[in-house]
């Protein structure tokens, strides 16, 4: 590709330029991805965290609404009598310009919503146990939808950095080397032919 570059000192400057933008692009993109690994290697670590939480905390659950069943009889009527959950909310951070998801909400109090006289404290278990599981549920989907954006992020930049350390930056560097080797060419040849000129003069 260099040898197709003619060899003038306006390509030479603008070869050198763009060979100058391709490293500080890498220099960036390489940066980009170490601060993007970094955090999802972060989050991946919570994320291990939270799914061995989660399963103990649905076992203790599940546990729970075994207890309440078996003491107050089946208790599907009274489950469905919950109201429905709408305090959720989904909001973003940017991190390197990649929008990280944020749920928020979710009734983290587990204040009572049913009769107390109707229930006995196992039911009070399995309403708290069942809270808790869909807390620890809903941070780990946003973590984990965090880690899939972040990957993601990472094989694009990384594609992007590859390409410019091993394609464009190469390519810039013959063309900088090609344009300067025939310049210096043509100043050596301008200047034996001066000197010749000179000499035919000077007989």
């Amino acid at each position: 590709m260099s040898k197709q570059v003619v060899a003038t000192k306006g390509n030479l400057m603008a070869a050198k330029r763009s060979l100058l933008q391709a490293r500080i692009g890498y220099e960036l993109m390489d940066r980009k991805r170490n601060i993007l690994i970094r955090e999802m290697v972060s989050l991946t670590e919570k994320a291990k965290e939270l799914t061995e939480s989660l399963e103990d905390t649905f076992a203790d659950a599940y546990k729970a609404l075994r207890n309440a069943n078996i003491l107050n009889g089946v208790i599907t009527d009274k489950a469905e009598e919950m109201p429905v959950d709408e305090t959720i909310e989904l909001s973003f951070r940017s991190v390197m310009g990649i929008e990280i998801p944020e749920v928020k909400g979710g009734n983290a109090k587990t204040s009572l919503c049913y009769r107390l006289s109707d229930t006995d404290s196992s039911y009070d278990r399995a309403y708290v146990s069942f809270t808790k599981a869909k807390m620890t549920g809903l941070a780990l989907a946003e973590i984990e939808n965090s880690v899939y954006k972040l990957s993601v992020a990472i094989r694009k930049t990384q594609k992007r950095a590859n390409a410019l350390k091993n394609i464009l930056i190469p390519t810039y560097r013959e063309q900088v080397k090609f344009i300067t080797a025939a310049l210096e060419e043509k100043e050596r040849e301008e200047f034996s032919r001066q000197k010749i000129i000179k000499a035919t003069k000077m007989k």
